[in-house]
C-alpha cells in the first residue's frame, strides 16, 4: 500500500510537471481501439470565449492538437493478451497524434476497461485539536479509515474522498476552514487487478512514455457523457466498449461505485461471424451498417448481401433478412443489459434519490438499444454523448470516445484523492476487513 502510494503521488508530480510545459498525451487502451489524444495546456484565460468545454471549475483551460485512433491489437476483455501486439498499436496511436500536433509527448495519462475492478465504502472519524479544520485534519481523517483486506493480487486505482461533515453537518466537498469540533469523511476505494496494472505499466514503459497518471475507463466515462444534474442527483454511465461495459455510478458529483460486465460489441461480432459462418471483418462491417436489436415486419423482407471472397460463388452470394441478423445480436445484448441490471442491484442504486442511466461507447449506438434498455434496466435511459472539448476532431465525437473525452477533463483538472495529501507514513491506513461494505445505501 505505501508503494502504490508513493507511485501514485509520482504520477501526480509528473503530471504537473507536464502541465507546466504546457503539453501532454492522454491515451485510451480498449479492446477495440487505441485512440491518443495530445493536448495543450493554455492556463484559465485563453479560449475561455471558445465553444466546447476545455476545463471544470474554471482550471486549467485546453485544446486537443493531435489525434489518432487505430485498431487495438492484443487487448482482450480491456486487459494485455500479447504485449508486443498492444506495445505496436500504442506506438503506432502516439507517433501519429503527435505528428498531427508537430509537437514531442513524453508523458502519457491512461485509461483502460476490464482489471476487474471492485468498489468500498470507508468512513473515518477524528477530534479536532484546533477549532478550525486544516490541510493536516484532513490527512488524518483519511489516515484514520479501515481499508479493507482486499488482497495481496490488487491495487488501489482510485480513492475519493466523497462527503465531509464537521459535527452534524454533513455534505461538505472541501472542509478546510470551516469551524467544529469533530471531522469525518466517507471515501470510495476502487481496486483492480494487480497483475493487469502491471502490465500495462510495462506497455507503456517499452513505448519510451513517462506515466502521468491512471484511471478507470468507467470513471473518465461518467466525467464525460453526464450532464452536471445527473452526476448531482444520481445516474449510473454504462460504456458498452469491446470488450467489456465499464458501469459507474455519481452522486453530489461524485463517483460511488464501479464494476464491469466482461462481454462487449466484440462478443456480437463472434456471434454474427458463428451465425452467419462469415469472416470476423465481415461480420463487423454487417453489424456496423444493418444491426440492430428491435424488429419490425419490414425487416422480413429487407435481405442484406453477407458477400464473401471464398471463391464458392453460392456461399459469396448468400442473403439474410435483417430479422434473422437481429435474431442472432439481440440475445447477446440483453445478456450484456441484464447483467448490468444486476451489478447496479448489488450495488443499490434503486437507493439513489434519482435514477437515470446513461449509456454510451461504440456499441451504444446500436438502433433501438436505448428502448431494450430501458425495459431491461427499469430506469429512465438515454444514450449519451461526450461532452465538447476544444480542437477535437469531429470524428472523435461520437460516444465511442466518451472514455478518452473524459480522460481529457481528468488529465485538466483530477479530482482530489488520497494521495494528494500529506499523510505521514507511520498513519498510512492499516488493512482491516470491518469496512468492506457499500456504504451508500445507508449514507444516501
Amino acid at each position: 500500500m505505501t508503494d502504490l502510494y508513493q507511485t501514485q503521488r509520482s504520477m501526480r508530480r509528473m503530471r504537473n510537471q507536464a502541465m507546466d510545459r504546457g503539453v501532454i498525451a492522454i491515451l485510451d487502451v480498449g479492446t477495440s481501439k487505441i485512440a491518443c489524444l495530445v493536448l495543450r495546456f493554455d492556463g484559465p484565460e485563453k479560449f475561455r470565449g471558445g465553444e466546447g468545454v476545455g476545463s471544470l471549475a474554471g482550471q486549467s483551460s485546453f485544446r486537443v492538437i493531435g489525434a489518432a485512433t487505430t485498431r487495438s491489437r492484443g487487448v482482450a476483455f480491456g486487459e494485455i493478451a500479447a504485449m508486443r501486439e498492444t506495445e505496436r498499436a500504442i506506438r503506432t496511436a502516439v507517433q501519429a497524434a503527435q505528428k498531427m500536433a508537430n509537437v514531442r509527448v513524453d508523458h502519457v495519462i491512461v485509461s483502460f476497461s476490464g482489471a476487474r475492478p471492485r468498489s468500498y465504502g470507508l468512513d473515518g472519524r477524528i477530534d479536532l485539536a484546533d477549532s478550525t479544520v486544516r490541510d493536516d485534519d484532513v490527512a488524518r481523517v483519511l489516515s484514520s479509515c479501515l481499508v479493507p483486506d482486499f488482497g495481496s493480487d490488487r491495487e488501489v486505482l482510485h480513492a475519493h474522498p466523497v462527503n465531509f461533515a464537521i459535527d452534524h453537518r454533513s455534505g461538505l466537498n472541501d472542509p478546510r476552514g470551516q469551524m467544529g469540533n469533530s471531522l469525518s469523511v466517507d471515501m470510495h476505494l476502487l481496486t483492480v487487478d494487480m497483475q493487469a496494472i502491471q502490465n500495462l505499466l510495462y506497455c507503456i514503459k517499452r513505448c519510451d512514455l513517462e506515466l502521468a497518471g491512471l484511471a478507470s475507463s468507467a470513471y473518465v466515462s461518467g466525467i464525460s457523457a453526464l450532464v452536471e444534474d445527473e452526476q448531482e442527483l444520481g445516474a449510473a454511465c454504462v460504456d458498452l466498449g469491446g470488450g467489456s461495459a465499464g458501469i459507474s455510478v455519481f452522486i453530489k458529483k461524485h463517483m460511488i461505485y464501479a464494476d464491469s460486465v466482461r462481454i462487449g460489441g466484440e462478443h456480437i461480432t463472434q456471434d454474427i461471424s458463428k451465425g452467419l459462418q462469415v469472416p470476423l471483418n465481415v461480420a463487423e462491417r454487417i453489424k456496423t451498417f444493418y444491426g440492430g436489436v428491435t424488429a419490425t415486419g419490414i425487416d422480413d423482407r429487407e435481405m442484406i448481401e453477407i458477400g464473401g471472397d471464398t471463391g464458392d460463388w453460392e456461399h459469396d452470394r448468400r442473403k439474410v433478412s435483417r430479422a434473422e441478423l437481429i435474431g442472432i445480436m439481440r440475445p447477446r445484448v440483453e445478456e450484456i443489459l441484464e447483467d448490468v441490471r444486476a451489478r447496479l442491484d448489488a450495488a443499490g442504486f434503486d437507493h439513489l434519490p434519482a435514477q437515470q442511466i446513461v449509456l454510451t461507447g461504440g456499441c451504444s449506438q446500436t438502433p433501438g438499444l436505448d428502448g431494450l434498455a430501458s425495459r431491461i434496466l427499469g430506469q429512465q435511459v438515454r444514450l449519451g454523448r461526450p461532452l465538447r472539448v476544444q480542437g477535437l476532431p469531429q470524428a472523435a465525437t461520437g460516444p465511442a470516445f466518451s472514455g478518452s473525452v473524459g480522460l481529457c477533463l481528468f488529465a485538466a483538472n483530477p479530482q482530489d484523492e488520497w494521495w494528494d495529501f500529506d499523510i505521514p507514513a507511520d498513519r498510512y491506513p492499516a488493512r482491516s476487513l470491518k469496512r468492506a461494505v457499500k456504504w451508500f445505501r445507508d449514507n444516501w
